[in-house]
């Protein structure tokens, strides 16, 4: 009776809610505090996975495209967690939201390789933060996709360089890369033109 009430409830916890979404990110954050130790804020963290039969597309070849986005979840917990940055943000009363991302997908990810996805910091403004992410295959280390997020912090009063300097006192901001600089003025042309119609 006991084991059906167990199975039963595990049955509707996978029907309702994506149960392994929320174990992932538990694992990836404990597994971060255990065996990583704290990072710099311009340090590059690495988390790794595995295309599975979960992963893929119609075709059953290579891992379908919101896999990716969804890996970037996991990524940026990592980052966040291991860089200090989310104790920062939180411990103010704030949190932090996707804001934007754009991926770039150069070569497949087929079924059951291995790969990693680093995460770096690369520049922020008064309320984002950007972070730049790479998919390199374990194999090969290839770079199979590379994303770029754009991070908002949320309910805060203060610019994101104030977190920044409570983190690691002296960081500088780094120069803009042409890519990021394009990226955030086509979100800013975005951002107009749907001003325009409300």
């Amino acid at each position: 009776m006991v084991c059906a009430c167990v199975l039963a409830i595990a049955l509707a916890l996978y029907v309702l809610f994506d149960v392994n979404y929320f174990l992932r990110i538990g694992f990836t954050i404990g597994m971060g505090r255990l065996f990583h130790k704290k990072r710099k804020i311009f340090d590059t963290t690495t988390i790794y996975g595995i295309c599975t039969t979960q992963d893929v597309d119609l075709v059953f070849r290579h891992m379908n495209n919101a896999r990716y986005l969804r890996e970037l979840d996991f990524a940026r917990f990592h980052y966040y967690d291991t860089s200090g940055i989310f104790a920062a943000v939180s411990k103010r009363g704030g949190g932090a939201v996707q804001g934007a991302s754009s991926t770039r997908y150069r070569r497949a990810i087929p079924i059951f390789m291995p790969y990693k996805v680093t995460t770096k910091l690369i520049y922020w403004e008064d309320k984002h933060f950007y972070l730049e992410h790479q998919f390199i295959s374990v194999t090969d280390n290839f770079v199979r996709a590379v994303g770029l997020s754009k991070q908002t912090v949320t309910g805060l009063d203060i610019p994101v360089s104030e977190i920044i300097a409570e983190v690691e006192p002296g960081a500088q901001r780094p120069e803009i890369e042409k890519d990021l600089q394009l990226w955030i003025s086509s979100m800013e042309e975005s951002s107009q033109k749907y001003r325009k119609r409300d």
